[in-house]
């Protein structure tokens, strides 16, 4: 029996895990990629063509900061972690999700 393809992920979806992934201290990109793999039992896998702008759309809008830094295998990376107005973003982003996932899961009761 063949691997089925990951499923895509609902529109801001992607902002709502990165900034969870976060919460617990700052990672690197890859490292964010891989917590989001494994938490999901490997379902989930972000790509690098998605995460790496959505980092950067993130650091613009001032929900994560970054610096660089030394990751475990010795190479240069770019840490990111949650600001203030990232943790607030993140309980709007898991508000608004925990909306939408009961919507539809009434929808899917009634149909």
């Amino acid at each position: 029996m063949g691997k089925e393809a990951a499923p895509d992920l609902l529109p801001g979806t992607l902002y709502l895990l990165i900034l969870r992934s976060l919460v617990k201290g700052p990672l690197h990109g890859y490292a964010i990629a891989n917590l989001i793999k494994e938490r999901s039992s490997d379902v989930l896998q972000v790509e690098e063509g998605s995460l790496y702008p959505a980092l950067q759309r993130m650091l613009v809008k001032g929900w994560i900061a970054a610096e660089w830094g030394t990751s475990d295998s010795n190479r240069r990376a770019r840490f990111y972690r949650l600001t203030p107005a990232g943790r607030k973003q993140l309980h709007a982003e898991t508000e608004t999700f925990h909306r939408l996932f009961q919507a539809i899961a009434e929808v899917l009761e009634t149909a």
